[in-house]
């Protein structure tokens, strides 16, 4: 029996992510969602994140947050785990998670 290729995903450093690119990332409600949920909770599986959202929907909002270093993704079995780089974004951007994460969510957010 040939076991399923493993797919890497993609973490930019830090570094290579423009302010720009994080703020369009936080721009969407679902991924905005999706971030405050990873604060308050740490690791999810996507899941766990989708609020009952089409499994092809979220895995485009997860690249997004992927892709503009929000979100850290690794495979545990058949589950993809996914973390907040809180640390990390503190330290490139200080001071911007603490105030998105401060802001009242909207009501697109919760829904």
């Amino acid at each position: 029996m040939l076991g399923r290729a493993v797919r890497t995903l993609r973490h930019p450093p830090l570094e290579e992510v423009a302010l720009g690119q994080v703020l369009y990332a936080l721009s969407d409600p679902v991924r905005l969602g999706v971030v405050r949920q990873l604060a308050r909770h740490g690791e999810a599986t996507c899941s766990a994140l989708d609020g009952g959202r089409p499994k092809s929907s979220m895995s485009h909002h997860f690249r997004v947050l992927r892709e503009a270093g929000l979100v850290r993704t690794r495979t545990d079995g058949p589950a993809h785990m996914n973390e907040l780089r809180r640390a990390e974004l503190d330290a490139r951007f200080p001071g911007l998670l603490a105030a998105v994460l401060a802001a009242e969510p909207e009501a697109a957010e919760t829904a």
